[in-house]
Formats: C-alpha cells, sequence, structure tokens
C-alpha cells in the first residue's frame, strides 16, 4: 500500500484497553499524514462496546480530515455486532486486504 495508507491491526479483545491503543494508532497515522485507514480485524476476537466507540472514533477522526476508513477480515460475532448495531451501514467493510488494496486500485 502507498506511504498514504495506513494499516492498523489491533489483536484479541478490542476493549477497553485495546481501544484506547487503537484511538493512539489512529491519531498517529493521522498525524503521519496518512489519508486512508485500513484496520485488518483478522487478529480480533471480540468487540465490545469500548471497541466499537473506538472504531466509530476512528471513522470520524479519519472523515473529519477528508480521508477514507476501511475495515477487513472481521469474523462472525464482529459482523453481527456491525449488523445489530447498523454499523455494517456506516463503515466500508472488505473480506481481507487484498480486497481492499483491489477496490482502491492500489
Amino acid at each position: 500500500m502507498t506511504d498514504k495508507i495506513k494499516v492498523v491491526r489491533p489483536v484479541g479483545i478490542l476493549d477497553e484497553i485495546r481501544a484506547t491503543q487503537l484511538r493512539r494508532e489512529v491519531g498517529e497515522a493521522v498525524d503521519s499524514g496518512a489519508t486512508q485507514l485500513l484496520i485488518n480485524l483478522k487478529e480480533v476476537t471480540f468487540v465490545n462496546s469500548s471497541g466499537l466507540s473506538a472504531l466509530v472514533s476512528a471513522l470520524k477522526t479519519i472523515r473529519g480530515i477528508g480521508g477514507k476508513l476501511y475495515l477487513c477480515s472481521a469474523n462472525d460475532q464482529v459482523k453481527l455486532l456491525f449488523q445489530l448495531t447498523r454499523m455494517d451501514q456506516v463503515f466500508q467493510t472488505f473480506e481481507d486486504e487484498e480486497a481492499v488494496k483491489k477496490s482502491i486500485g492500489v
């Protein structure tokens, strides 16, 4: 991916502690000039309300600079959470990183 696209790969349970880490990584990516952010959820086993809040915060941060946020590789629990909260209509999600790259022409 190009230097304007930052990939973040959280691991484990996306809870309050990891949500704080995710917010920090998103902030650092934006500060370093990234205008597109891919959050790869492949290694995330569960997302609670703090984790969902961090993802929404990431989306707001990226949109605030006119950028784009992509999510990929969500497991069934995360997909169900997105459906129940209607976040599947908010987030742009993909099966994997290759699908994101193909979609955005990288």
